[in-house]
């Protein structure tokens, strides 16, 4: 027994080195990061909905939850990824943000799902692992490759039952006019009848195109979510607005009756079908040392926006924008106009990085003091997700604020806009600048006469012996060249 117990646990090892080895992208799915769920209470119908689609496998097998920016697409995806956990129906999720150089590659998507269907099913799991140890260069092949092999084939074997989401499809980098991914999706799915693909996307033309390829249209459920009755969403998004301001209340205390009904009733208004309008109006009202009641006036003084971002279908003059330069208004309006491109070019390197950066890597590669750079990002906190770590990544909250800050058309204030040609340039510049002046010969101090496959702890010399800034710049300054001739290049186009 004990000679058989030796072997399991040798196989057990062997089986998850290759996992672990494997090439596939950490913190794509639905457990990691500060993700979070719907309120209870709150999306009800449509949440109803999608589990009854999950568990009828009479059902088509494709769902496309559809919806604009802000409306609770990720939100909702999250949701359904932990019931569907809790119900032992999830075998995979993967969620695309093009914060993150491998989570908006297309070509890391099946992969990351495989590993994922590898390490909950141990019927799966017996047929990827020698796949993978006979091709090792498997997670580099085409997507078509790529699903056949790693996907369709294992779970065509295994014959299990079980829920694959994939989150934001828009913000994958896709070159081709339809889906590249949907497109592959499309020629295998009715393979495997046992497997349902929850999927949400901004309805961008590609994401259209790709959903409406024959293979696809016909096994595929769509929901248009902003295109609830704006009863019910404005329902929620109360609902909402009151959990957070009861939260706030109970923290701060002497608040009351606050808000006031006619106050509840004008950030609903306002909100317009958005979600991400409300969560954004916590945030602010919420801020660190500030009165949320006086916060709460300053917001709901501003004049509603007459910019772009609001003509959506849910209401034309939405004020996402208003909220957005309010916000940045509040926290930037006083300052000495000298000190306004210091402002820019640290929005400049939260929105265009090529990975989430941190305070103190931002303020390396733009030669700022840590303090400035720290203070700024304080400042916009509502806009932003930070950690108390100044060592810690800080990203936008929502894909939306990127989007605005970019677009003249909707950052109508020259203080903040950020165009992405000239500080694509500036963060090419601080990354050559950076290794001109620090780069070394072996600043790892590797032994002489070695590849870089015979040093066990390269990864570890590496953290050590480079800095964050440094890392980056080595990893992204051509990515910024790139980024910077093609925006450049498609507006003389």
């Amino acid at each position: 027994m004990a000679v058989y117990e030796q072997a399991c646990e040798l196989i057990d090892r062997a089986e998850a080195s290759v996992l672990n080895n494997f090439r596939y992208a950490q913190g794509a799915e639905y457990r990691h990061g500060d993700r979070t769920g719907c309120l209870k209470g709150t999306r009800t119908a449509v949440l109803d909905e999608i589990e009854l689609w999950a568990r009828d496998f009479d059902e088509p097998p494709v769902y496309w939850l559809n919806g604009l920016a802000g409306t609770g697409k990720s939100t909702i995806a999250q949701t359904i990824a932990e019931r569907t956990f809790a119900d032992g129906q999830l075998g995979a999720s993967f969620f695309c943000s093009r914060d993150f150089e491998d989570r908006k590659d297309l070509h890391f998507i099946f992969p990351t799902l495989a590993v994922q269907l590898a390490r909950k099913y141990t019927e799966f799991r017996s047929i990827f692992v020698p796949l993978v140890q006979s091709d090792p260069a498997i997670a580099h092949e085409s997507l078509y490759s790529q699903m056949r092999k790693l996907i369709i084939g294992p779970l065509q074997k295994s014959a299990i039952s079980t829920v694959i989401v994939i989150d934001a499809l828009d913000e994958s980098k896709d070159e081709e006019p339809a889906s590249a991914i949907l497109s592959v999706l499309g020629r295998f799915v009715s393979e495997i009848p046992k497997v349902k693909f929850f999927l949400t996307g901004r309805p961008e033309p590609r994401v259209r195109r790709g959903f409406g390829l024959p293979l696809l249209a016909e096994a595929t459920d769509v929901f248009v979510l902003h295109e609830v009755e704006p009863t019910r969403v404005g329902n929620d998004i109360r609902l909402f607005l009151r959990h957070s301001f009861l939260e706030i209340s109970d923290r701060r205390g002497g608040l009351d009756g606050w808000p006031t009904k006619e106050q509840l009733n004008l950030l609903c208004e306002r909100a317009a079908g958005l979600f991400v309008y409300a969560v954004a109006t916590v945030k602010f009202i919420d801020r660190k040392n500030n009165d949320p009641k006086q916060q709460l006036d300053r917001l709901l003084q501003s004049p509603e926006s007459s910019a772009r971002e609001g003509r959506t279908k849910l209401k034309p003059n939405t004020t996402l924008d208003s909220l957005y330069m309010t916000i940045l208004q509040e926290a930037f309006g006083d300052d000495d106009p000298e000190d306004d491109h210091k402002t820019r070019s640290v929005f400049g390197v939260v929105v265009l990085a090529a990975n989430p950066l941190s305070p103190s890597t931002i303020a390396t590669l733009l030669g700022f003091s840590a303090k400035d750079v720290s203070l700024r990002l304080s400042s916009a906190h509502s806009l932003l997700i930070l950690q108390e770590n100044a060592n810690s990544p800080v990203r936008p909250f929502h894909k939306s604020f990127p989007d605005f800050i970019v677009d003249p058309a909707r950052c109508i204030d020259q203080k903040f806009h950020v165009p992405p040609p000239d500080h694509h340039m500036k963060l090419l510049t601080g990354c050559l600048d950076l290794m001109d002046r620090t780069l070394e010969k072996n600043m790892c101090k590797l032994p002489d006469a070695v590849t870089n496959s015979e040093v066990p702890d390269l990864r570890d010399r590496a953290e050590r012996y480079i800095n964050s800034a440094l890392q980056y710049a080595c990893k992204s300054w051509h990515k910024h060249l790139v980024d910077e001739h093609t925006v450049r290049t498609c507006k003389r186009g």
